[in-house]
């Protein structure tokens, strides 16, 4: 299914990824392999725009630089929530954006805080997400599963939605 209303999208979207502290991101390697890795997810929340701290220059972000699709995951298997972002990806140098999402946390990679000469921000334009969320507890979906199993009939994951987000971050505050 798919859903047009841009600012539902961002919101549901929001809702969905809030709380799931780490996204893998997946960029394209020079020779055309994929490679995935864990970023931070912030806690600010989601306008339509993901920001993510890296270290620049390095491996992640010589790939965005030379090609920008990228794709970022998020899942909570506790929850059963799954979210598929695909978009585009450039390298930012934004002192006063890194100031507003920076926590203490982030020392652990950047000992030198917001001076750090190597500190970038990955700033990741959605164009469109798919995600799924089961409607019902562990317990009900894993009854529904063995039903759907005995009776040879379909098992309903739950809610689904494809949805397009190009267009909705370039004036939100990104």
């Amino acid at each position: 299914m798919f859903d047009a209303t841009a600012e539902h999208n961002i919101q549901k979207l929001n809702e969905l990824i809030r709380d799931i502290p780490v996204a893998m991101l997946t960029t394209v390697a020079p020779d055309g392999s994929l490679r995935s890795r864990p970023m931070i997810t912030q806690e600010a929340d989601f306008d339509g725009t993901l920001w993510f701290f890296t270290r620049d220059p390095s491996g992640k972000t010589d790939e965005v630089q030379r090609e920008e699709q990228v794709n970022v995951s998020y899942a909570d298997q506790d929850e059963n929530r799954y979210v598929s972002v695909s978009g585009v990806a450039r390298v930012v140098r934004d002192p006063e954006k890194a100031r507003e999402l920076w926590t203490g946390l982030y020392l652990a990679w950047f000992p030198k805080g917001l001076d750090d000469p190597e500190l970038a921000l990955l700033k990741v334009e959605p164009h469109t997400a798919e995600y799924w969320n089961p409607q019902s507890g562990m317990l009900v979906q894993l009854v529904g599963f063995v039903k759907a199993a005995l009776t040879g009939q379909t098992f309903p994951p739950g809610e689904y939605r494809k949805v397009d987000l190009a267009g909705t971050s370039g004036g939100r505050g990104g």
